[in-house]
């Protein structure tokens, strides 16, 4: 498994914990609204993320403009995963 697979599946993880969601119904083409995430509930995922990768995620318009879980992962890969020196 490469960083971006682990990273991925840290990410799953965090959702599914935090927004009470079984792991399986996770698929990158599941719809936020379809999965009963609500922007309370992404609220609270992202202070999660946050606190496991040590990182600052801003609520910017790839993040807001999120509408599935792959579109959500995307948004939040960017901040996570640190440049190559």
């Amino acid at each position: 498994m490469d960083v971006s697979d682990e990273i991925e599946e840290r990410l799953l993880a965090i959702v599914s914990r935090e927004g009470l969601i079984d792991r399986s119904k996770l698929g990158r083409d599941a719809t936020l609204e379809s999965l009963g995430i609500a922007s309370a509930d992404v609220i609270v995922i992202l202070m999660a993320v946050e606190e496991e990768f040590g990182a600052y995620i801003p609520v910017d318009g790839s993040l807001s403009d999120a509408r599935t879980v792959g579109d959500f992962l995307a948004a939040l890969r960017p901040h996570l995963v640190k440049p190559q020196s």
